[in-house]
Protein backbone atom coordinates (compact mmCIF):
# COMPACT_ATOMS: atom_id res chain seq x y z
CA UNK A 1 0.00 0.00 0.00
CA UNK A 2 2.65 2.25 0.68
CA UNK A 3 4.36 1.64 -2.58
CA UNK A 4 1.08 2.22 -4.26
CA UNK A 5 0.42 5.49 -2.41
CA UNK A 6 3.64 6.95 -3.35
CA UNK A 7 3.23 6.19 -7.15
CA UNK A 8 0.37 8.01 -6.71
CA UNK A 9 1.87 11.15 -5.08
CA UNK A 10 4.65 11.09 -7.47
CA UNK A 11 2.20 10.61 -10.50
CA UNK A 12 0.47 13.87 -9.63
CA UNK A 13 3.34 15.56 -8.78
CA UNK A 14 4.36 15.45 -12.89
CA UNK A 15 0.86 15.54 -14.00
CA UNK A 16 1.21 18.93 -12.06
CA UNK A 17 4.44 20.16 -13.54
CA UNK A 18 3.34 18.97 -16.85
CA UNK A 19 0.29 20.98 -16.54
CA UNK A 20 2.31 23.80 -15.33
CA UNK A 21 4.55 24.11 -17.97
CA UNK A 22 1.43 23.53 -20.44
CA UNK A 23 0.03 26.83 -19.33
CA UNK A 24 3.12 28.98 -18.97
CA UNK A 25 3.83 27.90 -22.18
CA UNK A 26 0.31 28.63 -23.90
CA UNK A 27 0.06 31.84 -22.13
CA UNK A 28 3.35 33.30 -23.31
CA UNK A 29 1.96 32.44 -26.88
CA UNK A 30 -1.39 33.27 -26.24
CA UNK A 31 -1.28 36.48 -24.01
CA UNK A 32 0.16 39.65 -26.07
CA UNK A 33 -0.23 42.51 -23.71
CA UNK A 34 0.02 42.53 -19.92
CA UNK A 35 -1.91 45.95 -18.42
CA UNK A 36 -0.43 46.68 -14.82
CA UNK A 37 -2.98 48.59 -12.26
CA UNK A 38 -1.03 49.85 -9.47
CA UNK A 39 -3.19 51.39 -6.55
CA UNK A 40 -1.89 54.83 -5.76
CA UNK A 41 -4.65 55.65 -3.09
CA UNK A 42 -6.96 54.51 -1.15
CA UNK A 43 -9.27 52.99 -4.44
CA UNK A 44 -7.26 55.00 -7.08
CA UNK A 45 -5.67 53.05 -9.64
CA UNK A 46 -3.16 53.78 -12.05
CA UNK A 47 -3.47 51.66 -15.93
CA UNK A 48 -0.14 50.95 -17.56
CA UNK A 49 0.77 48.67 -20.57
CA UNK A 50 3.72 46.67 -19.59
CA UNK A 51 4.29 44.77 -22.82
CA UNK A 52 3.32 46.68 -25.61
CA UNK A 53 1.50 45.46 -28.59
CA UNK A 54 2.88 46.84 -32.24
CA UNK A 55 0.71 49.46 -32.28
CA UNK A 56 0.43 52.37 -29.94
CA UNK A 57 0.59 51.63 -26.89
CA UNK A 58 -2.57 53.75 -24.90
CA UNK A 59 -1.55 56.57 -22.49
CA UNK A 60 -1.70 55.68 -18.72
CA UNK A 61 -5.24 56.06 -17.28
CA UNK A 62 -6.08 56.42 -13.81
CA UNK A 63 -9.56 55.93 -12.13
CA UNK A 64 -11.00 55.50 -8.99
CA UNK A 65 -12.95 51.94 -8.08
CA UNK A 66 -15.07 51.92 -5.20
CA UNK A 67 -15.48 48.39 -3.26
CA UNK A 68 -18.68 48.08 -4.44
CA UNK A 69 -18.21 48.92 -7.95
CA UNK A 70 -17.11 46.26 -10.92
CA UNK A 71 -17.27 48.03 -13.99
CA UNK A 72 -15.78 52.29 -15.30
CA UNK A 73 -16.15 54.11 -18.36
CA UNK A 74 -12.95 53.10 -20.61
CA UNK A 75 -11.16 54.96 -23.17
CA UNK A 76 -11.48 53.59 -27.07
CA UNK A 77 -7.71 52.96 -27.13
CA UNK A 78 -8.18 51.14 -23.77
CA UNK A 79 -11.04 48.39 -24.63
CA UNK A 80 -9.26 46.90 -27.47
CA UNK A 81 -6.01 46.80 -25.99
CA UNK A 82 -7.83 45.37 -22.66
CA UNK A 83 -9.39 42.45 -24.10
CA UNK A 84 -7.49 39.02 -24.07
CA UNK A 85 -4.55 40.75 -22.08
CA UNK A 86 -2.95 39.87 -18.33
CA UNK A 87 -3.87 41.77 -15.54
CA UNK A 88 -1.44 42.51 -12.82
CA UNK A 89 -2.98 44.02 -9.91
CA UNK A 90 -0.67 45.67 -7.08
CA UNK A 91 -2.32 46.58 -4.21
CA UNK A 92 -1.03 48.74 -1.11
CA UNK A 93 0.02 47.02 2.05
CA UNK A 94 -2.81 48.20 3.88
CA UNK A 95 -5.44 46.03 2.22
CA UNK A 96 -3.70 43.09 4.18
CA UNK A 97 -3.56 41.86 7.34
CA UNK A 98 0.45 40.44 7.96
CA UNK A 99 1.36 38.30 10.79
CA UNK A 100 4.69 36.45 11.13
CA UNK A 101 4.37 33.11 11.73
CA UNK A 102 7.32 30.85 13.38
CA UNK A 103 7.49 26.97 12.55
CA UNK A 104 9.45 23.65 12.89
CA UNK A 105 11.43 23.56 10.02
CA UNK A 106 10.26 20.28 8.66
CA UNK A 107 7.11 22.13 8.26
CA UNK A 108 8.09 23.56 5.35
CA UNK A 109 6.79 20.91 2.45
CA UNK A 110 3.39 21.14 4.11
CA UNK A 111 2.91 24.91 4.69
CA UNK A 112 -0.18 25.84 2.42
CA UNK A 113 -2.07 22.98 4.48
CA UNK A 114 -0.79 24.09 7.91
CA UNK A 115 -1.29 27.37 6.87
CA UNK A 116 -4.49 27.16 5.43
CA UNK A 117 -5.81 25.16 8.90
CA UNK A 118 -4.77 28.01 10.79
CA UNK A 119 -6.31 30.94 8.72
CA UNK A 120 -8.97 31.58 10.97
CA UNK A 121 -6.32 31.91 14.17
CA UNK A 122 -4.30 34.44 12.56
CA UNK A 123 -6.76 36.40 11.05
CA UNK A 124 -10.31 37.04 11.02
CA UNK A 125 -11.78 35.28 8.43
CA UNK A 126 -12.03 31.50 7.60
CA UNK A 127 -9.58 30.09 4.83
CA UNK A 128 -12.72 30.42 2.66
CA UNK A 129 -13.25 33.53 3.10
CA UNK A 130 -9.90 34.62 2.55
CA UNK A 131 -7.25 35.34 0.19
CA UNK A 132 -4.08 34.79 1.30
CA UNK A 133 -0.47 34.29 0.40
CA UNK A 134 2.96 33.84 2.51
CA UNK A 135 6.00 34.68 1.79
CA UNK A 136 9.47 32.96 1.70
CA UNK A 137 10.66 30.93 4.53
CA UNK A 138 13.72 31.94 6.23
CA UNK A 139 15.77 29.91 8.08
CA UNK A 140 16.18 30.62 12.07
CA UNK A 141 18.46 28.43 14.83
CA UNK A 142 16.91 25.37 16.80
CA UNK A 143 15.43 24.14 13.46
CA UNK A 144 12.78 26.56 13.00
CA UNK A 145 11.90 29.02 10.20
CA UNK A 146 10.00 32.17 10.06
CA UNK A 147 7.51 33.69 7.44
CA UNK A 148 4.73 36.58 7.37
CA UNK A 149 1.57 35.43 6.47
CA UNK A 150 -0.49 38.28 4.24
CA UNK A 151 -4.61 37.57 4.04
CA UNK A 152 -7.28 39.76 3.14
CA UNK A 153 -11.03 39.34 2.48
CA UNK A 154 -12.33 38.18 -0.46
CA UNK A 155 -15.12 40.60 -0.78
CA UNK A 156 -12.73 43.40 -0.42
CA UNK A 157 -10.87 41.85 -3.81
CA UNK A 158 -13.81 40.54 -5.88
CA UNK A 159 -14.62 44.21 -7.38
CA UNK A 160 -11.33 44.24 -8.63
CA UNK A 161 -11.29 40.58 -10.04
CA UNK A 162 -14.70 41.48 -11.56
CA UNK A 163 -13.23 44.17 -13.49
CA UNK A 164 -10.82 41.99 -15.01
CA UNK A 165 -13.77 40.06 -16.38
CA UNK A 166 -15.66 42.89 -17.48
CA UNK A 167 -12.61 44.26 -19.59
CA UNK A 168 -12.46 41.07 -21.03
CA UNK A 169 -9.27 39.84 -19.59
CA UNK A 170 -7.69 36.65 -20.47
CA UNK A 171 -6.07 36.59 -16.74
CA UNK A 172 -5.51 38.44 -13.02
CA UNK A 173 -2.87 38.61 -10.64
CA UNK A 174 -3.54 39.95 -7.63
CA UNK A 175 -0.08 41.32 -5.55
CA UNK A 176 0.41 42.38 -2.05
CA UNK A 177 2.80 45.54 -2.14
CA UNK A 178 5.46 45.35 0.59
CA UNK A 179 5.16 47.07 3.62
CA UNK A 180 6.58 50.52 3.33
CA UNK A 181 5.86 53.80 1.86
CA UNK A 182 2.68 53.36 -1.02
CA UNK A 183 3.57 54.25 -4.35
CA UNK A 184 2.84 57.34 -5.98
CA UNK A 185 0.01 58.57 -9.25
CA UNK A 186 3.74 58.82 -11.13
CA UNK A 187 5.66 55.80 -10.16
CA UNK A 188 4.36 52.81 -12.14
CA UNK A 189 7.43 50.13 -12.43
CA UNK A 190 6.39 47.19 -11.08
CA UNK A 191 6.43 46.78 -7.28
CA UNK A 192 9.49 44.94 -6.24
CA UNK A 193 9.44 42.24 -3.75
CA UNK A 194 5.61 41.98 -4.30
CA UNK A 195 3.90 38.49 -2.69
CA UNK A 196 1.30 37.13 -5.28
CA UNK A 197 -1.62 36.24 -3.19
CA UNK A 198 -4.53 35.90 -5.70
CA UNK A 199 -4.42 34.28 -9.65
CA UNK A 200 -7.31 33.10 -11.71
CA UNK A 201 -7.80 32.17 -15.35
CA UNK A 202 -10.62 33.66 -16.83
CA UNK A 203 -13.43 32.00 -18.81
CA UNK A 204 -11.99 30.41 -22.08
CA UNK A 205 -8.45 30.51 -20.99
CA UNK A 206 -6.63 27.49 -19.36
CA UNK A 207 -5.68 27.37 -15.81
CA UNK A 208 -3.43 24.21 -14.03
CA UNK A 209 -6.39 22.58 -12.37
CA UNK A 210 -8.04 22.14 -15.62
CA UNK A 211 -5.29 21.10 -17.57
CA UNK A 212 -4.65 18.58 -14.55
CA UNK A 213 -7.89 16.99 -15.23
CA UNK A 214 -7.63 16.76 -18.89
CA UNK A 215 -4.12 14.80 -18.61
CA UNK A 216 -4.90 12.74 -15.58
CA UNK A 217 -7.88 11.79 -17.74
CA UNK A 218 -6.04 11.27 -21.24
CA UNK A 219 -3.64 9.32 -19.04
CA UNK A 220 -6.07 7.22 -17.57
CA UNK A 221 -8.04 7.03 -20.96
CA UNK A 222 -4.84 5.52 -22.76
CA UNK A 223 -4.00 3.29 -19.74
CA UNK A 224 -7.10 1.66 -19.74
CA UNK A 225 -7.34 1.47 -23.44
CA UNK A 226 -3.47 -0.38 -23.24
CA UNK A 227 -4.66 -2.77 -20.47
CA UNK A 228 -7.92 -3.49 -22.06
CA UNK A 229 -6.26 -3.93 -25.92
CA UNK A 230 -3.09 -5.97 -24.18
CA UNK A 231 -5.98 -8.74 -22.93
CA UNK A 232 -7.85 -8.34 -26.03
CA UNK A 233 -4.77 -9.45 -27.84
CA UNK A 234 -3.78 -12.11 -25.14
CA UNK A 235 -7.12 -13.71 -25.65
CA UNK A 236 -7.14 -13.53 -29.21
CA UNK A 237 -3.67 -14.70 -29.50
CA UNK A 238 -4.29 -17.40 -27.31
CA UNK A 239 -7.13 -18.59 -29.66
CA UNK A 240 -5.47 -18.25 -32.46
CA UNK A 241 -2.55 -20.21 -31.27
CA UNK A 242 -5.00 -23.04 -30.50
CA UNK A 243 -6.66 -22.60 -33.66
CA UNK A 244 -2.83 -23.15 -35.71
CA UNK A 245 -1.98 -26.04 -33.49
CA UNK A 246 -5.38 -27.68 -34.82
CA UNK A 247 -4.73 -26.65 -38.10
CA UNK A 248 -1.00 -28.00 -38.00
CA UNK A 249 -2.15 -31.29 -36.83
CA UNK A 250 -5.35 -31.73 -39.36
CA UNK A 251 -2.85 -31.24 -42.19
CA UNK A 252 -0.01 -33.33 -40.82
CA UNK A 253 -3.32 -35.98 -40.38
CA UNK A 254 -4.14 -35.17 -43.85
CA UNK A 255 -0.69 -35.73 -45.42
CA UNK A 256 0.15 -39.31 -43.25
CA UNK A 257 -3.60 -40.31 -45.04
CA UNK A 258 -2.40 -39.22 -48.63
CA UNK A 259 1.25 -40.96 -48.22
CA UNK A 260 -0.69 -44.24 -47.18
CA UNK A 261 -3.00 -44.09 -50.09
CA UNK A 262 -0.55 -43.30 -52.21
CA UNK A 263 1.46 -46.47 -50.61
CA UNK A 264 -1.77 -49.00 -51.06
CA UNK A 265 -3.17 -47.40 -54.25
CA UNK A 266 -2.84 -49.41 -57.39
CA UNK A 267 -2.82 -45.93 -59.49
CA UNK A 268 -0.22 -44.19 -57.84
CA UNK A 269 2.10 -42.93 -59.28
CA UNK A 270 4.83 -45.03 -57.77
CA UNK A 271 3.06 -47.96 -58.89
CA UNK A 272 2.67 -47.28 -62.30
CA UNK A 273 6.05 -46.19 -62.91
CA UNK A 274 7.17 -49.38 -60.93
CA UNK A 275 5.17 -51.13 -63.79
CA UNK A 276 6.67 -49.12 -66.72
CA UNK A 277 9.95 -49.89 -65.65
CA UNK A 278 9.45 -53.72 -65.60
CA UNK A 279 7.43 -53.38 -68.46
CA UNK A 280 9.31 -51.49 -71.03
CA UNK A 281 12.79 -52.82 -71.99
CA UNK A 282 15.75 -50.83 -70.88
CA UNK A 283 17.62 -49.87 -73.81
CA UNK A 284 20.83 -50.42 -72.36
CA UNK A 285 19.90 -54.45 -71.89
CA UNK A 286 19.01 -54.33 -75.79
CA UNK A 287 22.16 -52.87 -76.67
CA UNK A 288 23.58 -54.88 -74.22
CA UNK A 289 21.44 -58.32 -75.58
CA UNK A 290 22.54 -57.70 -79.00
CA UNK A 291 25.99 -57.04 -78.85
CA UNK A 292 26.36 -60.90 -78.02
CA UNK A 293 23.90 -62.07 -80.29
CA UNK A 294 25.01 -60.14 -84.22
CA UNK A 295 28.59 -61.95 -85.17
CA UNK A 296 31.72 -60.12 -85.25
CA UNK A 297 30.96 -59.56 -89.28
CA UNK A 298 27.51 -57.49 -88.89
CA UNK A 299 27.66 -53.93 -88.04
CA UNK A 300 24.64 -52.16 -87.37
CA UNK A 301 23.94 -48.54 -88.63
CA UNK A 302 20.31 -47.78 -87.51
CA UNK A 303 18.95 -48.93 -84.21
CA UNK A 304 15.12 -47.81 -83.20
CA UNK A 305 13.22 -49.06 -80.44
CA UNK A 306 9.36 -47.93 -79.70
CA UNK A 307 7.71 -49.46 -76.64
CA UNK A 308 8.31 -53.27 -77.40
CA UNK A 309 9.31 -53.42 -81.08
CA UNK A 310 13.50 -53.41 -81.72
CA UNK A 311 14.15 -52.45 -85.43
CA UNK A 312 17.90 -52.71 -86.73
CA UNK A 313 19.42 -51.68 -90.10
CA UNK A 314 22.97 -52.54 -91.23
CA UNK A 315 25.25 -54.41 -93.27
CA UNK A 316 26.27 -58.24 -92.61
CA UNK A 317 27.22 -61.22 -94.40
CA UNK A 318 24.43 -63.75 -93.79
CA UNK A 319 21.31 -61.48 -93.48
CA UNK A 320 19.00 -64.61 -93.15
CA UNK A 321 21.32 -65.99 -89.99
CA UNK A 322 19.98 -62.86 -88.25
CA UNK A 323 16.60 -63.93 -88.53
CA UNK A 324 17.65 -67.40 -86.57
CA UNK A 325 19.95 -65.56 -84.19
CA UNK A 326 16.95 -63.31 -83.08
CA UNK A 327 14.63 -65.84 -82.67
CA UNK A 328 16.91 -68.21 -80.69
CA UNK A 329 17.89 -65.61 -77.99
CA UNK A 330 15.42 -65.21 -74.97
CA UNK A 331 15.16 -61.67 -74.84
CA UNK A 332 13.57 -61.24 -78.58
CA UNK A 333 11.03 -62.69 -80.57
CA UNK A 334 8.82 -62.50 -83.61
CA UNK A 335 12.17 -61.76 -85.86
CA UNK A 336 11.55 -60.85 -89.58
CA UNK A 337 12.71 -58.46 -92.38
CA UNK A 338 10.39 -55.46 -92.49
CA UNK A 339 12.41 -54.62 -95.83
CA UNK A 340 14.04 -56.21 -98.51
CA UNK A 341 17.87 -57.49 -97.96
CA UNK A 342 20.27 -55.31 -100.58
CA UNK A 343 23.75 -55.44 -101.73
CA UNK A 344 25.15 -52.68 -103.71
CA UNK A 345 29.09 -52.58 -105.13
CA UNK A 346 30.33 -50.22 -102.84
CA UNK A 347 29.04 -52.69 -99.47
CA UNK A 348 31.26 -54.96 -98.08
CA UNK A 349 27.91 -56.96 -97.37
CA UNK A 350 24.01 -57.16 -97.19
CA UNK A 351 21.82 -54.35 -96.12
CA UNK A 352 19.65 -55.32 -94.01
CA UNK A 353 16.35 -54.10 -92.25
CA UNK A 354 14.81 -56.64 -89.33
CA UNK A 355 12.28 -56.07 -86.82
CA UNK A 356 11.53 -58.15 -83.65
CA UNK A 357 9.53 -58.00 -80.48
CA UNK A 358 11.21 -57.41 -77.01
CA UNK A 359 10.44 -59.95 -74.15
CA UNK A 360 9.48 -57.37 -71.35
CA UNK A 361 12.05 -58.85 -68.52
CA UNK A 362 15.52 -59.56 -69.44
CA UNK A 363 17.19 -61.95 -67.06
CA UNK A 364 21.00 -61.90 -66.32
CA UNK A 365 21.82 -64.96 -68.45
CA UNK A 366 22.26 -64.49 -72.46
Amino acid sequence: MAMVAQIRDEFSTWIALVAEAIVATVNRISVHRHVQLIETGPNSFTMSMISKPKQAAPSNFHFKLADDESTLPLPAAWTAALHGSHFEIVLRSSRFLFRPLDLPKRATEFLDAMIRSQIDRLTPWTANEAVFSWTAPVETSNERIDLTVIAAPKTKLNPLIRLAEYCGAGSVTLYAAPQGPHPSAGDLAPMPGGIKVFEKRMRGSLDVARVRRILAVVLLTAAASTTLSLAIAGVVGGRLDAQQQQLSGKIAERRAALRLKLATSDDSAQNLLARRKHATPSSVMVLDALSQILPDNTYVTELRIEKDKLQIVGITQDAPSLIKLLEQSPHFTGATFFAPTTRSADDPGERFHVEAHIKPFFGLGT
